[in-house]
């Protein structure tokens, strides 16, 4: 059975999507971009990004009963493949070694001027 999941603690869905849905003991999250929360706006330059997406992720995760830890595959989606380093140590900083598999892809635009944008499927 799908169950939406959906908290405050992260940006709202710009769009007819939900924050994440949970199927059984799966997690798949929507792309989430770096919007700080506090501020209602993207942060500034692609690492404070990479942060508050993380960040994000880490909350909806949390909502979903999850953590960090159970991340199993990621999408990183990056306006510029020369941020590829930055975005890196940012993504590494929020695993203790235990990295889940991953996908990193340039792409011509993201939503609202992003620079970075990351998706998670997590298994509880």
């Amino acid at each position: 059975m799908k169950q939406t999941i959906h908290t405050d603690k992260a940006p709202a869905a710009i769009g007819p999507y939900v924050q994440a849905q949970k199927i059984g003991d799966l997690i798949f999250t929507s792309g989430q971009l770096g919007i700080d929360v506090e501020k209602g706006g993207l942060a500034e330059g692609v690492e404070a990004q990479a942060h508050a997406a993380m960040k994000n992720l880490g909350q909806i995760l949390s909502a979903a009963g999850a953590g960090y830890g159970n991340i199993i595959k990621t999408t990183i989606f990056v306006k510029d493949l020369a941020d590829f380093a930055a975005v890196n140590k940012v993504y590494a900083s929020y695993f203790e070694g235990d990295y889940p598999a991953r996908s990193c892809v340039q792409v011509a635009a993201l939503p609202m001027g992003g620079l970075v944008e990351i998706e998670a499927v997590a298994k509880l």
